[in-house]
């Protein structure tokens, strides 16, 4: 089953897009650098590095929790969810999912003592700096990806919640309400 991806998590990945190419940028202004000054800084940048991974993993972590909380909230609702929204918040979970893994591996990747090792060539860390660059832009943008999704729901349930919105793109109209009843009493 294809999942269907709505014009808020298009959005939602354009600003993770925007954000990666800004933080790759800002990263690479720095230059070419030598494969000594690549290992100095891989080493003052490390426990940023694991620092960044640890916040992400504590974040995922979090956000699927609170994704537990807004099922119930939704399922408690008077007015009845499509399944649309279901399939956003699925679609959230499998996202974060993705991003807390991607993240705890990442952190123990960058806990290996490779500055300490007299076996990688010196014109590796060039790659290894660059690499790590990378890989933490890109988790910094898939979790910005992942908390923009999770706003756009947050403001819909907002909204049908709270607000009593009943005219909602992801609420069960009445028409369709009693076309389900009927299809269901002829079955």
């Amino acid at each position: 089953m294809a999942i269907k991806i709505s014009k808020y998590t298009k959005r939602a990945i354009t600003g993770g897009v925007i954000s990666l190419a800004v933080i790759l940028t800002g990263s690479f202004l720095l230059g070419e650098l030598s494969g000594y000054e690549a290992k100095v800084l891989i080493k003052n940048s490390l426990s940023g590095l694991n620092m960044l991974c640890n916040t992400i993993v504590l974040a995922s972590a979090t956000i699927l929790a609170l994704l537990l909380t807004l099922l119930g909230l939704s399922s408690g609702t008077k007015s009845k969810l499509k399944d649309d929204h279901y399939r956003h918040v699925l679609l959230i979970a499998k996202f974060d999912t993705v991003v807390f893994i991607a993240s705890l591996m990442s952190f123990l990747l960058f806990n290996l003592p490779i500055t300490e090792s007299d076996n990688v060539p010196n014109n590796w860390f060039n790659i290894i700096y660059y690499t790590s660059l990378a890989i933490s832009s890109i988790l910094s943008a898939a979790l910005i990806v992942v908390v923009l999704m999770l706003y756009n729901t947050v403001v819909n349930i907002i909204k049908i919640v709270g607000l009593g919105e009943t005219d909602h793109y992801l609420t069960v109209s009445e028409d369709e309400k009693t076309g389900a009843e009927k299809s269901n009493e002829k079955n």
